[in-house]
């Protein structure tokens, strides 16, 4: 037996184990070591919603769903969250969450909606323009 930092004895095969935090999975452990979201052409920004697919059944064989998708359809469930939010609430990477939201919308039980690019945004002029007008009336 070799001793931690603390001083204390380590058990053999602990090293995924931490006395403070408990439990170690790796990231890439919970991807199965993938870094990008199955979809091509998919990309999650921190502000795309994800909602639950309710008309989706949310059932598993038991081989495509870990307990980390599973977490994440219960944050969907009773409303729609952005990745960031996801992320945050389920304690995990943003980039772990990518690629298990890419996993959860091949099986078609989420959807995504994307943010509108400032680009497809009225130009504030117009919108004052809009305002003016309507004042007028």
């Amino acid at each position: 037996m070799t001793e931690n930092p603390a001083g204390r004895p380590r058990e053999p095969g602990s090293r995924w184990y931490d006395g403070e935090a408990g439990p170690m999975v790796r990231p890439y452990a919970m991807t199965g070591g993938r870094t990008r979201p199955g979809p091509d052409g998919v990309r999650f920004d921190l502000i795309a919603l994800v909602t639950l697919d309710l008309a989706a059944p949310v059932t598993d064989d038991g081989t495509a769903l870990g307990p980390e998708h599973r977490t994440l359809i219960d944050l969907c469930r009773p409303e729609t969250q952005s990745v960031a939010e996801l992320a945050a609430d389920a304690d995990l990477p943003v980039g772990v969450v990518r690629v298990l939201l890419g996993d959860l919308l091949e099986l078609g039980c989420v959807t995504v909606s994307r943010p509108v690019p400032p680009a497809q945004l009225p130009d504030e002029r117009i919108l004052r323009e809009v305002i003016e007008g309507l004042r007028a009336l």
